[in-house]
């Protein structure tokens, strides 16, 4: 499709659809690069400054071209992605307008969530077609993040019609499912996702704290492996309800609010207060997590008085 100079072809054979360049080999950019390669196109070349992006780059991008400047990438790109932090990612936009090295026709896309294609504008208005598509996906930075992404949705925004056409076939090629968002709510997007998926993470390492230290407390001879048990006991539970909400809604609520049991969520706050007054002072706030999300369970559960005043009186 292009005589752009690209380094190393996986397979000559193959036909390269699309010369793609990657701004930088974070563990989303590895991910999206190597899921492309996996469909036929070329990551020929990739911006990685750090050593541990280095390296990710020689396990899972072998034939890759190493780059520290986004130029050098941006001239040898047909597909150029832009998968840097969101915060920089109008710096990295405004330095490659800048440099005149992306050429127009050229495919900008970046995978920043709280972004649509208003950050690219610098490109766009010298011709380049931009993108937003972020995947709604947790990586952590191994292969299994390119696997997840074959089954992940992909938030895409576009300027135009021929945009999200481009758009949606770069991410049904790799396996993904592409869901359209309004550039104006690209960022109430990305906060129900963060809130989703983010504030779970900080939800269970607390609930596994807590339990932890109530393993411990029963462990006199000290045999038992208190983080292990604790993440076995509430795997099988989590999971149960993760699936349950996905399938039902909220109608999958169970416990104490969803049976307006005052009394036991009082008897909860008070452990969690009492608890937290000798727990170091980043797990002190529990009981404030623990509250705030009963609110929002009650929310759900139409509450009987007596709870909404346990509820509305904790503070």
């Amino acid at each position: 499709m292009t005589d752009s100079p690209m380094h190393g072809v996986a397979d000559p054979s193959a036909p390269a659809r699309l010369a793609v360049g990657l701004v930088s080999a974070g563990r989303v950019g590895t991910a999206l690069g190597q899921a492309l390669e996996s469909v036929g196109h070329v990551v020929g070349a990739v911006v990685a400054r750090s050593a541990a992006s280095r390296e990710r780059v020689a396990k899972r991008l072998p034939d890759s071209e190493i780059f520290n400047d986004p130029a050098q990438v941006a001239a040898r790109s047909e597909l150029l992605i832009l998968a840097v932090p969101d915060d920089v990612l109008p710096d990295v936009v405004t330095e490659l307008a800048d440099g005149g090295q992306v050429r127009p026709g050229t495919i900008v896309m970046h995978v920043a969530g709280a972004h649509g294609t208003a950050v690219l504008a610098p490109l766009t208005s010298r011709g380049a077609l931009g993108l937003a598509i972020h995947p709604a996906m947790t990586f952590v930075g191994g292969a299994q993040d390119t696997e997840r992404m074959r089954s992940a949705c992909f938030a895409i925004t576009a300027d135009d019609e021929i945009g999200h056409t481009v758009g949606a076939s770069l991410v049904y090629e790799i396996g993904g499912q592409p869901v359209r968002i309004d550039e104006a709510d690209r960022t109430l997007y990305h906060a129900a996702l963060a809130h989703g998926a983010n504030h779970l993470v900080a939800l269970i390492s607390d609930a596994t704290t807590v339990l932890r230290s109530v393993i411990e407390r029963a462990d006199a001879d000290g045999t038992a492996a208190p983080l292990r048990s604790a993440q076995d006991m509430l795997a099988p539970l989590v999971t149960a309800a993760l699936g349950n909400v996905l399938d039902l809604g909220p109608s999958a609520l169970t416990g104490p609010v969803a049976r307006g049991d005052a009394d036991a969520v009082a008897a909860h706050l008070a452990a969690l207060r009492e608890w937290g007054a000798s727990a170091p002072s980043t797990d002190a706030t529990i009981v404030d997590s623990y509250l705030a999300q009963a609110r929002r369970a009650a929310a759900h559960a139409a509450p009987a008085p007596a709870l909404a005043r346990v509820l509305g009186e904790a503070s």
